[in-house]
C-alpha cells in the first residue's frame, strides 16, 4: 500500500493510446516523492474523439495537470484556453497545465533536445543548424531551436508536403518576430545538404532513420566529408544509443564528446513539464541513476513519451 496517498492528493496522468508502454508515471512519480509533493500519475488510454471529454474530467476533478502523447496533441491544442508560444507555432500540445480551471498547452518534444543538448555542455544560441525530418518531433526541435536564439535552422525533409508544412509554421514565426533565419530543402538535393551540414555548428536527426529493428544500420548522411572537428551531432533515436549516423560522424573527424544520442530527450522532456508543473527542476541526476539501477536489474527501459515520428 503507498501511504504517500491521502484525501488531499492531486492526480495527474498522460492521456493517449496506445498508453500501456509510457514510462512517465514511473519518472514524474519518482519526482513527486524526491519532493514530497502530495501528486500522483497515472496513465489513461484516450484517443482524440475522447479529448474534450477528458479536458472536462480534468477539471472537473482539478487536476494539476498532463502529459499529451499520440494521437491526441493536436485535438489538446484546439481545446485548450492557452497556449505557449510554442505549441501556438505547431498547433499540438504534449503538456496541460491546469490553473484553476483555466488549460494551458506547452509542447516540450523541441525542448528536450535543447536541455540535452545544454546538459552536455552544448548551446544552440547564435548557432547554425541543420535538421533532418519535418515530421511531429522535428518540428518541435525546429520551433524550439528557433525560439531559444538559434541563429538558423535549415531543415532537411523526404516529402514536399511535410517541408511546406515546417516551412509555414517558420513563416509565422517570422512574422511574429522571431529572428531565426530559416531555410527548407528535399533531402532528394544531396549535394546542398552536405554542403549545409560542412557549414554548420549543429547536426540533427529528427526522423526516424537508423531506428532499430527496421531502419538500423541507416544513415541520411551520405558523404562522410560533411562531418568536421567542431560539428555537434544529436541524433533523436535512442534505440540502438549508437546509430550510423553517429557511428559515422565521430569515424569521419567529429569529437567523440560532441557526438549525443537520444536517451537523454526523453528525460529532457519530462524535466520541462515537471517545471511548469511543479515550478520546481526535475532532479535530474537523480532520476538517472534510478533509471540507470532499474536497466542494471533486468527492468524494461522506458518507453519514449513522444513518439519518434517518421519523416
Amino acid at each position: 500500500m503507498d501511504t504517500r496517498i491521502s484525501g488531499k492528493t492531486r492526480l495527474m496522468g498522460v492521456f493517449g493510446t496506445p498508453i500501456k508502454h509510457s514510462g512517465s508515471p514511473i519518472i514524474y512519480n519518482f519526482c513527486f516523492d524526491y519532493y514530497g509533493i502530495d501528486c500522483a500519475y497515472l496513465a489513461f488510454d484516450c484517443d482524440a474523439s475522447q479529448v474534450k471529454d477528458s479536458l472536462a474530467a480534468m477539471r472537473r476533478l482539478n487536476m494539476r495537470g498532463a502529459n499529451v502523447t499520440m494521437p491526441c496533441k493536436q485535438e489538446v491544442a484546439r481545446n485548450m484556453d492557452r497556449l505557449s508560444p510554442a505549441a501556438k507555432f505547431i498547433g499540438a500540445a504534449n503538456t496541460i497545465v491546469n490553473d484553476n480551471g483555466v488549460l494551458t498547452g506547452h509542447i516540450t518534444d523541441g525542448m528536450g533536445v535543447v536541455l540535452d543538448l545544454k546538459d552536455h555542455g552544448k548551446s544552440i544560441v547564435d548557432k547554425d543548424i541543420v535538421l533532418l525530418g519535418a515530421g511531429g518531433a522535428a518540428t518541435a526541435i525546429m520551433v524550439q531551436c528557433a525560439l531559444d536564439g538559434a541563429k538558423s535552422v535549415t531543415v532537411f525533409n523526404r516529402s514536399a508536403e511535410g517541408l511546406e508544412k515546417a516551412r509555414r509554421i517558420g513563416e509565422n514565426m517570422m512574422n511574429d518576430g522571431v529572428p531565426c533565419k530559416m531555410e527548407y530543402h528535399l533531402i532528394s538535393e544531396s549535394e546542398l545538404m552536405h554542403d549545409m551540414i560542412r557549414k554548420a555548428d549543429v547536426l540533427i536527426n529528427g526522423t526516424s532513420v537508423g531506428m532499430r529493428p527496421v531502419m538500423e544500420g541507416v544513415s541520411l548522411v551520405t558523404d562522410m566529408t560533411a562531418f568536421h572537428e567542431n560539428l555537434v551531432v544529436y541524433d533523436i533515436i535512442y534505440n540502438p544509443l549508437v546509430t550510423k549516423l553517429m557511428s559515422d560522424a565521430v569515424a569521419n573527424g567529429c569529437k567523440e564528446e560532441n557526438v549525443i544520442g537520444g536517451k537523454g530527450m526523453l528525460l529532457w522532456q519530462g524535466a520541462g513539464a515537471f517545471k511548469l508543473f511543479s515550478g520546481l527542476d526535475m532532479p535530474a541526476q537523480e532520476l538517472k541513476a534510478f533509471l540507470a539501477k532499474r536497466e542494471a536489474e533486468g527492468v524494461e527501459p522506458l518507453q519514449d513519451i513522444a513518439e519518434n515520428v517518421p519523416y
